[in-house]
């Protein structure tokens, strides 16, 4: 039977149906068996990556632990070194002494009180020359100088010989009085002689008269030039005419001198200062405001800014005029110095005293120390000292009120307590290291 062309191309168009849909099927079984494998490959894969994720995250919490427990012992180490250092800060300014190292350092241990306080103002001031005792010397002849006996420094009596000059002025008053005193002889024993005569009425009674007046004008002449002599200092009679002498005036000590052997010195040339100093003057000068706190006659208390050195005397002096740039009056306090010690020139403080108040709290001055610019003082403990910032008042120079930062009865270390300011300059130095 023979096969049509139309039948042909139905029959190659099922075979190529049949052979499309058998290679679908062997690529979805191939493709099947495939992916099966690789679930499981995946499945594998997977469960290992949690495993090790467990184990990852059980090694993260252990470390965390660890770091927590670690973390915690440093803040509870922390916490500890703050209440070290809490605790140190809370007791400043300690200094651990025993009662044989406080006996052997003669520290001495007092109770803090009320007590009485002369309240009064301080004033810088200066050491001065007493003025009504310091002479300026002169010639009060021009001359030459012939001799120096006096040296500065030296101490001199009155009408000691201070230098030597030859003045051609001098020779001229003492020859003007040696014709004085020559006519004064010449008109007594006229006079007399007249007065016999008058009296015996052989002569005129103005003969007398005119003999008498001659005689009072000659005294006359020789008292002028016995004046003269005096007034430059001179002595009436010496060995030459033109010899002058130049004399102390007073006892006291030659502090300045200008003058030397052939030098021609004026009239007025100051060729020494002479000064007592067994009284000298401190000045100081006085605010406006102060000078109701300043009166004549108020106790004064002068200390020496160089040595360890005061003196008492009373307010000698207060300006009544303010000064015009200054607006201060000078005011002074006379001192005597028997033993030289206050010269002119030192620097000192004066302290006018005013009326004693009675305070409620006061320690001795020897107690008051200054630490890192604040004012303290050292409260005694069980076993030392513990120091205390304190506020102070009114102080005489012996005793201190104290205004805040002690009660009465405290007892505080007083005499010698600046060994302690050292031993706690020391315990901060080794502290700081």
């Amino acid at each position: 039977m023979a096969i049509t062309k139309k039948q042909k191309t139905a029959i190659a168009a099922i075979i190529l149906v049949g052979a499309l849909a058998t290679g679908a099927a062997l690529f979805t079984n191939i493709g099947g068996s495939s992916g099966g494998h690789d679930d499981e490959h995946a499945h594998e894969k997977e469960h290992a990556h949690e495993k090790e994720h467990a184990h990852d995250e059980k090694e993260h919490a252990h470390d965390e632990k660890h770091d927590d427990k670690a973390q915690h012992g440093k803040e509870e180490k922390g916490h500890k070194d703050h209440g070290e250092r809490k605790e140190v800060a809370e007791t400043p300014g300690k200094i651990a002494l025993t009662a044989e190292q406080v006996a052997k350092a003669g520290i001495v241990v007092t109770a803090a009180g009320p007590a009485q306080v002369s309240s009064g103002v301080e004033f810088p001031g200066e050491i001065r020359f007493n003025e009504d005792r310091t002479a300026h010397v002169v010639p009060r002849l021009a001359g030459v100088v012939e001799s120096v006996p006096a040296n500065i420094g030296q101490q001199v009596k009155k009408g000691q010989v201070l230098a030597v000059l030859a003045s051609t002025t001098l020779s001229d008053q003492r020859s003007e009085l040696l014709a004085a005193q020559r006519r004064l002889e010449l008109a007594r024993t006229t006079h007399d002689r007249e007065k016999k005569l008058w009296e015996g009425k052989i002569s005129a009674e103005q003969d007398y008269l005119v003999a008498r007046n001659a005689l009072q004008e000659a005294q006359i002449a020789v008292q002028n030039a016995q004046q003269k002599l005096t007034a430059v200092g001179a002595s009436t009679s010496s060995s030459a005419l033109n010899r002058y002498e130049l004399r102390a005036p007073f006892d006291g000590m030659i502090v300045e001198k200008h003058i030397s052997l052939g030098e021609a010195v004026a009239d007025n040339t100051n060729v020494f200062t002479l000064s007592d100093l067994s009284a000298v003057w401190a000045e100081f000068v006085v605010s406006a405001q102060d000078l109701e706190r300043v009166r004549l006659g108020a106790k004064v208390e002068v200390r020496s800014t160089a040595f360890d050195g005061k003196a008492e005397g009373t307010v000698s002096y207060v300006g009544s005029l303010l000064g015009e740039q200054t607006r201060t009056a000078k005011a002074r306090v006379t001192l005597t110095n028997p033993q030289m010690a206050w010269r002119p020139g030192l620097f000192v403080t004066v302290r006018v005293i005013g009326a004693a108040v009675d305070v409620p709290v006061a320690v001795p001055a020897d107690a008051i120390q200054e630490v890192e610019g604040k004012t303290v003082v050292f409260l005694s403990a069980p076993d030392g000292f513990t120091m205390r910032a304190v506020k102070v008042g009114r102080t005489n120079g012996k005793i201190v009120e104290i205004v805040e930062g002690l009660d009465a009865g405290a007892r505080i270390a007083a005499a010698n307590s600046f060994v302690l300011k050292a031993e706690l300059g020391k315990s901060s130095a080794e502290h700081s290291h």
